[in-house]
């Protein structure tokens, strides 16, 4: 009869807690692709709410968002224009060659089309890329497929090798 009791309260105990994260996970609900964006635009995204489609994490700041939108109406969400360029990185050309990305630009405040943009390369972003875009050049900017090709060869502020490197430039 002690024994019984005993796995009874295991077994009442494991439930209560699987009850928990389902509740859990049934409020989260987190958005990482949304679909039906057939006008290809940039949408709102709702912080704590959106995930980034590259690393996974929460978006909680908007300061260097990008969303990638395929014609098909599927917007992808990042926190950082690094990880972005990452993610398209892996992407095939067919792929490429059919959307339209939008950054989130730090002096105006809007998105704009990334190949429209000019990008820092010094930026504390969230995933240390280094990334900021912009609506307004400068002549140490860099264009979109430029960050595409930094991202590719690792030419990031994360990468010890290449930040000695970049801040060496800049003094």
């Amino acid at each position: 009869m002690k024994k019984l009791l005993q796995i009874l309260t295991v077994i009442l105990i494991v439930a209560i807690v699987v009850i928990i994260f389902l509740s859990m996970a049934k409020e989260q609900k987190m958005v990482v692709i949304k679909e039906g964006n057939i006008s290809q635009i940039p949408l709102e995204v709702v912080l704590g709410k959106y995930q980034d489609s590259d690393c996974g994490m929460v978006i909680n700041d908007l300061t260097f968002a990008s969303q990638v939108v395929s014609n098909d109406g599927k917007t992808w969400f990042f926190h950082d224009h690094g990880g972005m360029a990452n993610w398209l990185n892996q992407k095939d050309e067919k792929f490429k060659n059919n959307i339209k990305i939008f950054v989130m630009t730090k002096d105006s405040k809007k998105y704009i089309e990334a190949k429209n943009a000019f990008f820092s390369t010094n930026e504390e972003t969230p995933m240390r890329y280094g990334f900021g875009a912009y609506e307004q050049s400068n002549e140490n900017f860099i264009s979109f497929d430029e960050v595409l090709l930094r991202v590719l060869r690792k030419e990031i502020l994360s990468n010890p090798n290449f930040k000695e490197h970049n801040h060496s430039e800049h003094k």
